[in-house]
This record gives C-alpha cells, sequence and structure tokens, in this order.
C-alpha cells in the first residue's frame, strides 16, 4: 500500500499543478455521481484524496507513445517498497476521472493490482490538460525529440493555438517550440531514427536543409552508420550542394520531355530510397544508365544485398 508519511511534490509538478484550480470543496465527500469508496480524502494532506484505480482512464493527450516495461517495473517496485512519493493529477470526466499527469505511476499501480491511488483533481480545461500533461513530460518523463514536438503539434492544432501561445502555456520560447515543430517535416523514417535516440536534433537541423527527400534519407543512414558528428555532417551537405549544381539532372537533359522528365525524377527518388544510396537515372528514349553511389566496400556490399546479388 502506499505511505501517506512519504507523499510529497516535486518542485516542478508542485508549480505545474499550482495552475490548475482544485474544484471547490475537494476535500469533501465526494458527490453521489461516484459510489462512496471511490473517492475519500487523504487524511492529514489537504487537497488530496484517493481515488479508485479502475476509475481513471488515460489522457487522450498523451505524447508519450509508450513506456518501456523496464522502467515501470523498476517504478512498481520502488511503489512496492518506499510507497508513492508524488500523487497523481486527474480532473473529473464524467462519472470517471481522467490523468493530467501520471501516466507511468497510475499503470504502476495497476500492475501492482493496489485499488486506489492518491490523486489531486484538479479544474483543467482540454488545452490546459494538454498543456500540463506535456509540461511534467517535458519536466519529469524526457520526451524523445519526436514525441516533444508532437505535444507542441496537438497544442496548435487541437486548441486553435498560436505557435506562441504554445509556448507560452509550457514555457517555452517560441523559436525552440518552431524549431520543435519542423523536426515533423522530416521523413517517417529520419523521425523515427530521433525517437530512438540514433541521431541528435543537431543532426535533424542539418538535415532540414536538405531539399531533396532521397538525398536527406541517404545522408541520415549514413550518419549512423559512421558516427559522424553534427559538424561531420554540415560539411557534407555543402559538398554535396557544390557538386550537385554542377552535375545536370536527367530531368534537364535536352530532348527528355517534361512528362518523361517527371517519370524518372520519381524512378530515382524510388531507387534512391530503396537502396539507401544516392541513385541518377540517366534517360533517353533509346538507351540510358543507371548510377549508383557507394562509400566504401562495406557500403557496397550493402548495396547488393539489397540488389540480391551475392559478391
Amino acid at each position: 500500500m502506499t505511505s501517506h508519511s512519504k507523499s510529497r511534490l516535486g518542485r516542478g509538478l508542485g508549480e505545474l499543478i499550482a495552475a490548475a484550480k482544485p474544484p471547490v470543496g475537494a476535500a469533501a465527500a465526494a458527490p453521489t455521481a461516484h459510489p462512496a469508496a471511490a473517492v475519500a480524502p487523504l487524511p492529514g494532506i489537504a487537497g488530496y484524496q484517493e481515488i479508485a484505480v479502475h476509475l481513471i482512464e488515460p489522457s487522450p493527450y498523451q505524447v508519450r507513445r509508450e513506456i518501456p516495461a523496464e522502467q515501470l517495473n523498476e517504478l512498481a517496485e520502488s511503489i512496492r517498497s518506499e510507497g508513492l512519493l508524488q500523487p497523481i493529477v486527474v480532473r473529473r470526466h464524467g462519472e470517471r476521472f481522467q490523468l493530467i499527469a501520471g501516466e507511468r505511476r497510475w499503470r504502476a499501480f495497476q500492475q501492482l493490482s493496489l485499488k486506489v491511488i492518491p490523486a489531486r483533481i484538479a479544474e483543467a480545461s482540454d488545452a490546459s490538460a494538454a498543456a500540463l500533461g506535456l509540461i511534467e513530460n517535458l519536466q519529469r518523463e524526457g520526451l524523445n525529440p519526436i514525441e516533444e514536438a508532437h505535444g507542441y503539434a496537438s497544442l496548435v492544432r487541437d486548441f486553435d493555438l498560436t505557435q506562441e501561445t504554445a509556448a507560452e502555456r509550457v514555457g517555452k520560447g517560441r523559436a525552440s517550440v518552431a524549431n520543435s515543430l519542423r523536426l515533423l517535416s522530416l521523413d517517417p523514417e529520419i523521425q523515427g531514427y530521433l525517437a530512438k535516440n540514433l541521431l541528435s536534433t543537431g543532426h535533424a537541423k542539418v538535415l532540414l536543409g536538405i531539399e531533396d527527400a532521397g538525398h536527406r534519407l541517404v545522408l541520415a543512414r549514413r550518419v549512423i552508420a559512421e558516427g559522424l558528428s553534427v559538424r561531420r555532417t554540415e560539411k557534407l551537405v555543402q559538398s554535396s550542394r557544390g557538386s550537385g549544381a554542377s552535375k545536370p539532372r536527367a530531368s534537364r537533359r535536352k530532348g527528355t520531355s517534361p512528362a518523361d522528365a517527371a517519370t524518372v525524377e520519381g524512378i530515382e527518388k524510388k531507387l534512391t530510397s530503396h537502396l539507401g544510396a544516392r541513385v541518377a537515372v540517366l534517360h533517353s528514349p533509346k538507351k540510358g544508365r543507371i548510377v549508383i553511389e557507394y562509400r566504401g566496400n562495406d557500403d557496397l556490399q550493402r548495396i547488393l544485398g539489397k540488389l540480391g546479388i551475392e559478391a
């Protein structure tokens, strides 16, 4: 069971929930709409109550996509031995409660088959609940860059906020939020690399400067394979821009119709994405060439494997 004597507020979360007013009479008996045993004042801790775990549902604005089983197991064991050090924050949702902050703690209580959990019941609009949940994740949970970007996008998209207003809600600078949102314009594969911390936001900023999606993806894969620094990645982008400007694209070759050029360019992009290497299709009505770039023996072996060729 929980240890009431150890319940306390963390510094960041204390400020977070102060923005949401507890409903009048929060420490009094629960409304008749709730079972008598579902909500009970927490002795000795003003403003907190014990709520039946089964009456709580997750927030629809949760930006964390997954909770590692190892982390959840560690938290459950900590709660089993030391009690809950930080109550969760919820809001009323019909005859149930909806989480604002503390999903991992709530899931740990479920894993331990505990029936009630200490909670603060706060009044919060949808926008406020989304912002408060995002703030808690940013302060305490360590969101990856893509989860953070989706959180800001939800505030802007779902609640019709400007980037500046969304930034104010979560205590960030507008430029920081704008740069985070730009990550969502990257290819899904590159977003996956960011989510898994295979690429840094510094790498992502450099990659966003590449217009060609195929080339961007190839470079992202190379950064990971070779463990390239952000500075080295910047130099590669600069050199590729210089060399790329002097190479005529198939779509600009004399005698190629606009329709054929568009088709060839589409083939180039598909081959580049499939092989993870830059590909040029040099096409004419009677003949042509496909040029595949590779870097070193290992890269050549990888491409041959993609083509189903054993060397």
